[in-house]
């Protein structure tokens, strides 16, 4: 990470919330909390890691931080601007200073366009360069991404997955941008191409002074590439640390059960390990009670734990922790 320690991005009480419509059983509006008062920030030049299980609201913080989501309630400050509520018009020069790499690279890549299409068509949008100075840059960030000048003319479906992502993400590269948003970037590819792409994107990093928010569910994954990690739960941040120190001290009962769960490729240290195993009801993401969201999967649960919502609140350096133990 660089020296600098500008925050780039900063997020106070950001909301996402999706109104659902009524059914015979259930009347009036309600509404699934995706994204529910998350604060944090990202510092210029760092990655900042963002774990939790599937459906804890991860990628919709990711997509409402990008304003492909209206944000609910909340602020969005970008270099100290807070693109929460611009227009599309005003937030056109925010587009090109953030970008995102999707999960799926087959279905975030047009399957009518070939790849210099594919890679131009930012280029187009946000600069004033002409056809052979933007032909010139595609083929500089193919070669950046490990493609070739001859894949140019192909189309996304003549590749492999692995390749398809190192498309998607030569498009967000085109055009320079300072934050990039990784939402599962590399989940759908084979083990062995994650490696290669986590080590492209450090290298990109260092190369472009790039800043990531990276959105994974690979908790060893993320310990190799983030500086700082954030651990959500159904909406909510539950815990904020630097990347070592949360593995060697985790704070929060789901973030120690969540550790406790990476596989260890050794099977007799595995056999002989201690494994928190997360049990209980699964709160609904649509009537959330009073209290701690996890109080009901929680083995250290007390009865405050039913009555008040946990603040994040710092228990060391850098170090937040949303838990009625500490």
């Amino acid at each position: 990470m660089t020296e600098s320690r500008k925050k780039l991005v900063e997020l106070k009480n950001l909301k996402k919330h999706f109104p659902i419509k009524s059914s015979f059983l259930k009347k009036g509006t309600q509404v699934v909390k995706a994204v529910d008062d998350v604060s944090f920030h990202i510092y210029k030049g760092e990655t900042f890691g963002l774990v939790g299980e599937s459906g804890c609201g991860k990628s919709t913080l990711g997509r409402t931080l990008n304003r492909l989501y209206d944000a609910t309630a909340g602020e969005i400050l970008f270099d100290g601007k807070d693109i929460a509520n611009l227009t599309n018009k005003e937030l056109q020069p925010y587009r090109k200073r953030m970008q995102m790499i999707f999960q799926d690279p087959y279905s975030s890549l047009n399957p009518y366009m070939n790849v210099e299409e594919i890679i131009d068509e930012p280029l187009e949008i946000h600069t004033n360069l002409s056809k052979n100075d933007r032909k010139k840059i595609i083929i500089d960030i193919l070669e950046k991404v490990g493609l070739k000048k001859d894949d140019m003319g192909k189309f996304p479906h003549e590749f492999s997955g692995g390749q398809r992502q190192r498309i998607g993400i030569a498009r967000a590269l085109s055009i320079n941008p300072d934050f990039i948003i990784c939402d599962e970037a590399i989940s759908a590819l084979d083990v062995s191409i994650q490696a290669q792409v986590i080590n492209m994107l450090e290298d990109l990093q260092e190369e472009m002074n790039l800043t990531y928010l990276f959105v994974a569910h690979d908790l060893s994954m993320v310990r190799h590439i983030s500086d700082r990690i954030g651990v959500m739960y159904l909406g909510k941040m539950v815990e904020i640390s630097k990347s070592d120190e949360l593995y060697n001290r985790p704070l929060h009962p789901y973030t120690q059960a969540l550790l406790s769960a990476i596989p260890i490729p050794d099977p007799i240290k595995a056999q002989n390990s201690k494994r928190e195993i997360i049990s209980g009801e699964l709160p609904s993401p649509i009537e959330m009670e009073t209290g701690c969201r996890f109080r009901s999967r929680c083995p250290f649960a007390k009865s405050i734990c039913a009555e008040i919502d946990p603040e994040l609140k710092q228990v060391d350096d850098e170090h937040l922790v949303a838990c009625h133990l500490y």
